[in-house]
């Protein structure tokens, strides 16, 4: 199967575009977090998300940790899919699934030790698809995504074999890596943000490089 690919941090139309010709299966609209990189406002988010066209998926990033408040920027936002990176509390992730049913739901996992697996049966019954990132969501300052650090592979490759549903790789890819990460892991999808940039802007070169080393992989 081909592995999919979300490129993430887009900050506006023209930078989507530029994702769907390089062949993205998904963008990511990132919104207000405590760090990182590519935060939009939800009105940018809706505006990206509306005119994207099928298939490719718009993924709106929420940092919120209750199912009330993802529902609520979901109604503002209006995206294909909704990923969350924080881990909420199970009962929460549970509500979100009755209250949007419509809207595909994506579990973020920070990958810092094996306890990332113990994650699997407390969201899995809730969600769509898991995504392994680097975050430390513990830290004084909250880290939720576009670290652009690997984690250990191993635990994911752990993950993906335990996982019932599909799982993208996030954390550190690039061109140089993407092959090793495909080999490695084995996801169902990649997912990055600063490998494809330069001075936080979309970089045609390092996404050509990238799509080029990540369809061969």
């Amino acid at each position: 199967m081909r592995t999919r690919i979300k490129i993430c941090c887009i900050t506006s139309r023209e930078e989507a575009q530029m994702a769907i010709d390089a062949g993205a299966d998904a963008v990511g609209l990132v919104a207000r977090m405590p760090s990182g990189p590519g935060p939009i406002s939800d009105e940018e988010i809706a505006d990206i998300a509306a005119w994207v066209p099928p298939p490719v998926a718009t993924f709106m990033l929420t940092a919120e940790t209750t199912a009330d408040a993802i529902a609520q920027h979901l109604d503002r936002t209006q995206p294909t899919t909704v990923q969350i990176v924080s881990h909420i509390e199970q009962a929460e992730a549970a509500k979100l699934a009755v209250l949007q049913p419509g809207v595909r739901r994506v579990q973020v996992i920070h990958v810092e030790d094996q306890g990332a697996l113990d994650l699997i049966p407390v969201y899995a019954p809730h969600v769509h698809a898991f995504l392994l990132d680097s975050g430390r969501p513990g830290a004084d300052t909250p880290e939720l995504g576009g670290t652009g650090r690997r984690h250990d592979w191993s635990i994911s490759r752990a993950f993906v074999d335990a996982s019932p549903l599909p799982v993208f790789l996030a954390g550190g890819l690039n061109a140089d890596n993407v092959r090793q990460a495909v080999r490695e892991v084995r996801p169902y999808g990649l997912d990055l943000c600063t490998g494809v940039r330069t001075n936080g802007r979309l970089d045609g070169v390092k996404l050509t490089a990238f799509m080029a080393a990540a369809m061969t992989a």
